[in-house]
C-alpha cells in the first residue's frame, strides 16, 4: 500500500513538472522574467535532485545570529558534532552530520558541503555540554546540516544560507527569545516559504531563558507570526520550545525529524511546495482572463479595414470604366467607336495582371500602383491595432501586449503583401460578356443596311447627274418612301438605338463587373491579411492555451 502511494505521488511529480516545464517554454519572453527565472531554478533543482539519493532526507538548522543552532544540533545529536562558541557568527562554513555516507556524497557534493561528520552508533561516550543524552537510534539516510546564520556579517555566508534554503528537504528555523521577530528571518527567509509548512519545523531555543510563565505566551506570539507569514504551523509544523542546555524539548525535536525522514517523502513534499510557488509566480503573470480570439467579426472588420486602406473600391470602379469602356469599342455605333480607341483602359493605366497571366512568377509580379501613402499605412495600422484588440479582449496585461505585437509582427511586409494582393487579383481585363458578339453583329448589319441604300441613292444620283435613264426607285407599299432611303434611315436609326442600348447594358455590366471584381480584391485581401495578421495571432493565441494547460497540469494534484 506504501509502495503504490509512492508510485502514484512520483507519478503526480512526474505529470506536474511536465506541465511546469511546457508553461516555461510557451511563456518564456511573455512571462514575467522573474517567475519564469523561479520556475526554470524549480525544474533544474527538482531534475538534479530527483537524479540523487531518494533514500536520504536533509534536514537543514536555519536561523539568525546568536540563536544557537549549532548547540541544538549538538544536543540532538547528543555529540557535539558542531562548533558552538561565544564568537559570532560561529558556523563559517555548513557542516553536515550523517549515519552513513553510503550514497550521499553525489547529494552532498551538489549542495556543496565539504564538511561532513559521521555518526558511530557504537559511541556512547557521555557529552557534558547537554543533558539530552545520545540519540542511539538515529534514523536511516538522515543527513543534518548546520549552516551559516543568515543575517551573517559576512556577505559569503549570507549567500550559503540564502542557496541552501532553497535545496534542503527539510527547513528547521531556529529562533531565540530575543530575535523571534526578526525582519530579516521572516520577511526573506520564513515568508517566501511559507507553503513549506509540510517539511518547516520552528524551534524557539533557549527556553530556559525565559521564566516558565512566559514560555506558552512566547510561543502564542511567535505562532502568531508565523500565520502573518503565511506558514500555517499547526500539529507536526507547530512551534516548540527547547533548551540545548537543559534538554528541553530535544526529545520533540528529534522525534519530529524522525517521523519526516522515516517517511521518505520529504523531498517530494519539498519540491511539491517548490511547485507550488513556481506555478503561483507564473499564475500570477499569466493571470486567469481569456481572451475573445478570432472571432468571425474580428477577422471582418479586419479585412474591410484593409480593403479600405488598399483602395480596393477604387480598383473595382476602374474595372467599372474599363467593362463600359471595351464595350462601347465592341458593340457601340459604329459611327462614333473610333473615338473609343483614344482612350486608354483605366486598368491598363494601372498596370495589374492580365486575365491568363500565369507565365509570370507571382514573386515578381507588381502592380504599378504607387506605394501606399501614409494616411493609408496608417489606416492599415488602424485595422490591424483594432483587429487585435478585438481579439485580445479579455485578456490580461500581459497578453493583451503579446496579442499587439503578434498582429504587428508582419507589419513591414504587410505593404508588400497587399500590393501583391492586387497584383494577383483576377480583374478580368478584356473579357468579354456575351451579348458583346450578337450586338455587334447586329450593329454591322444596320451600317451594312444604311451602306447599301447610301450606294443606292449614290448610284441613283449618279444616273440622274449624267442624264442616264433612271429606273424606277421601289418603294414601301402604302408609305411611299423609296426603298433605299429606307435602308439608310433604318440603318443609322437601328445602329444609334442599339448603341445607345449597349450604352445602358454596359453600365449595368460595369456595375456587375466592379462587384465581381471587389469580391475578388476581397478575396485576395484576406489572404494576405490571414498570412500576414491573423495567423501570428493565432499561433499566439495557441501559446496563450499552451502556457494555461501546462499550468493546469502543473496544479494537478491527483
Amino acid at each position: 500500500m506504501e509502495l503504490g502511494r509512492k508510485k502514484v505521488q512520483t507519478f503526480n511529480i512526474d505529470q506536474r513538472l511536465e506541465g511546469l516545464q511546457e508553461a516555461v517554454e510557451a511563456g518564456r519572453g511573455r512571462l514575467d522574467d522573474h517567475a519564469v527565472e523561479r520556475a526554470d531554478a524549480v525544474l533544474e533543482r527538482a531534475v538534479t535532485r530527483r537524479s540523487l539519493s531518494a533514500d536520504h532526507t536533509v534536514v537543514g538548522f536555519f536561523g539568525a545570529t546568536g540563536s544557537g543552532k549549532s548547540s541544538l544540533l549538538n544536543a540532538v545529536v547528543g555529540r557535539p558534532v558542531a562548533d558552538a562558541a561565544v564568537r559570532r557568527p560561529t558556523t563559517t562554513s555548513p557542516v553536515a552530520v550523517l549515519g552513513s555516507p553510503h550514497g550521499a556524497e553525489p547529494l552532498l557534493d551538489w549542495l556543496g558541503v565539504e564538511s561532513r561528520y559521521v555518526l558511530d552508533e557504537a559511541d556512547e561516550s557521555p557529552w557534558s555540554a547537554g543533558v539530552a543524552g545520545l540519540w542511539t537510534e538515529v534514523p536511516q539516510g538522515l543527513v543534518l546540516l548546520d549552516l551559516p546564520d543568515v543575517d551573517s556579517v559576512a556577505r559569503e555566508h549570507r549567500e550559503i544560507a540564502h542557496r541552501l534554503v532553497g535545496m534542503v528537504d527539510v527547513v528547521v528555523w531556529v529562533v531565540d527569545p530575543q530575535k523571534y521577530a526578526d525582519a530579516v528571518l521572516h520577511d526573506e527567509f520564513i515568508a517566501p516559504l511559507s507553503r513549506h509548512a509540510a517539511v518547516t519545523l520552528v524551534v524557539l531555543n533557549q527556553a530556559d531563558r525565559l521564566p516558565n510563565d512566559q514560555i506558552r505566551s512566547v510561543l502564542a506570539s511567535l505562532s502568531d507570526l508565523l500565520r502573518r507569514d503565511g506558514l500555517h504551523a499547526t500539529g507536526r509544523s507547530a512551534p516548540v520550545a527547547t533548551s540545548a542546555a537543559t534538554g528541553m524539548g530535544i526529545g520533540s525535536v528529534r522525534a519530529r525529524i524522525a517521523e519526516v525522514v522515516e517517511g521518505k517523502e520529504a523531498a517530494a513534499a519539498r519540491l511539491s511546495a517548490d511547485l507550488v510557488g513556481a506555478v503561483e509566480a507564473l499564475q500570477e503573470s499569466h493571470g486567469v482572463g481569456q481572451p475573445a480570439g478570432v472571432t468571425p467579426f474580428a477577422r471582418e472588420e479586419l479585412t474591410e479595414g484593409l480593403v479600405r486602406a488598399a483602395n480596393a473600391d477604387g480598383i473595382a470602379q476602374a474595372a467599372r470604366r474599363s467593362y463600359v469602356l471595351n464595350a462601347g469599342k465592341r458593340t457601340g455605333w459604329l459611327p462614333v467607336r473610333w473615338a473609343s480607341g483614344f482612350r486608354k483602359d483605366p486598368l491598363r493605366r494601372l498596370h495589374l495582371q492580365d486575365i491568363n497571366d500565369d507565365a509570370k512568377d507571382p514573386s515578381l509580379h507588381r502592380s504599378s500602383l504607387p506605394p501606399m501613402s501614409p494616411a493609408q499605412r496608417a489606416s492599415a495600422d488602424t485595422a490591424v491595432r483594432r483587429f487585435a484588440d478585438e481579439v485580445s479582449e479579455g485578456a490580461t496585461p500581459v497578453w493583451e501586449r503579446s496579442i499587439r505585437e503578434a498582429a504587428r509582427s508582419r507589419h513591414e511586409d504587410l505593404p508588400d503583401a497587399l500590393d501583391q494582393a492586387l497584383a494577383h487579383t483576377d480583374l478580368r481585363r478584356g473579357a468579354r460578356s456575351w451579348w458583346w458578339l450578337p450586338l455587334d453583329v447586329i450593329q454591322w448589319l444596320a451600317l451594312l443596311t444604311a451602306v447599301v441604300g447610301l450606294v443606292w441613292l449614290t448610284g441613283l444620283f449618279a444616273l440622274q447627274y449624267l442624264q442616264i435613264p433612271v429606273p424606277d426607285t421601289p418603294e414601301v407599299e402604302g408609305t411611299g418612301v423609296p426603298v433605299p432611303t429606307l435602308l439608310v434611315v433604318t440603318g443609322l436609326v437601328l445602329g444609334l438605338v442599339l448603341g445607345l442600348l449597349s450604352a445602358v447594358f454596359a453600365r449595368w455590366g460595369g456595375r456587375w463587373r466592379a462587384r465581381r471584381v471587389a469580391k475578388r480584391l476581397r478575396e485576395q485581401i484576406a489572404v494576405a491579411a490571414d498570412h500576414n495578421v491573423i495567423q501570428p495571432v493565432e499561433q499566439e493565441l495557441t501559446v496563450h492555451d499552451q502556457v494555461g494547460l501546462g499550468l493546469r497540469r502543473a496544479t494537478a494534484m491527483k
